[in-house]
Parts: structure tokens; C-alpha cells; sequence
């Protein structure tokens, strides 16, 4: 369970960090889409932890 709220995290906040960063241009789509792809291990790992 704890790889499947990870992957989703990831998932789901690496595209908010990329349709964020796409506006502006493609090298900030790319560090915010890693940004996001970095919170998203957080919070899944943390919600995993937390409910489950």
C-alpha cells in the first residue's frame, strides 16, 4: 500500500507542477514537475503512514 499512495502522490502533483510550470516555459515546467514529483513521495508516504 505504501509504494501505491507514493506512486499516486507523485503522479498527481508532478502534473500540477508541470501545468504550472508549462505558463512560463519548459525549464520551469521540468524543476516543478520535480518539485511536485518530491512532495507527492512526501505526502503519500505520510498519508500511508497516518490512515493506513
Amino acid at each position: 500500500m505504501n509504494k501505491l499512495c507514493i506512486f499516486i502522490g507523485m503522479v498527481v502533483f508532478s502534473w500540477i507542477g508541470w501545468a504550472i510550470g508549462a505558463k512560463i516555459g519548459l525549464m520551469t515546467a521540468f524543476i516543478l514537475s520535480s518539485v511536485g514529483t518530491f512532495i507527492g513521495i512526501y505526502l503519500g508516504w505520510k498519508i500511508n503512514r497516518d490512515f493506513f
